[in-house]
């Protein structure tokens, strides 16, 4: 019966410690929304994005008769190791 007089006290610490943590989440917001990130991973973002009207698109004709300079590495030439 002695050991009521440790566990009584010993339960409202306890109780009041755990009241204390979920206050404190719940002010932070860790329970704000649970289920909105379980829905948002299946949302639909392909949607194609309104284009502003003064962005300036690349003129598709002056890309194409721009001549493309070949890389290093393309060259066969350059593999071969020198003859020094």
């Amino acid at each position: 019966m002695d050991i009521l007089y440790l566990l009584i006290p010993l339960a409202m610490i306890l109780l009041v410690v755990i009241a204390a943590f979920f206050f404190w989440s719940v002010k932070s917001g860790q329970m704000d929304d649970l289920e909105g990130p379980a829905y948002r991973i299946l949302m639909d973002d392909d949607l194609a994005k309104p284009q502003q009207k003064d962005t300036k698109q690349p003129d598709p004709q002056k890309a194409s008769a721009t001549p493309v300079k070949p890389s290093a590495s393309a060259d066969p030439q350059s593999s071969k190791p020198s003859a020094d």
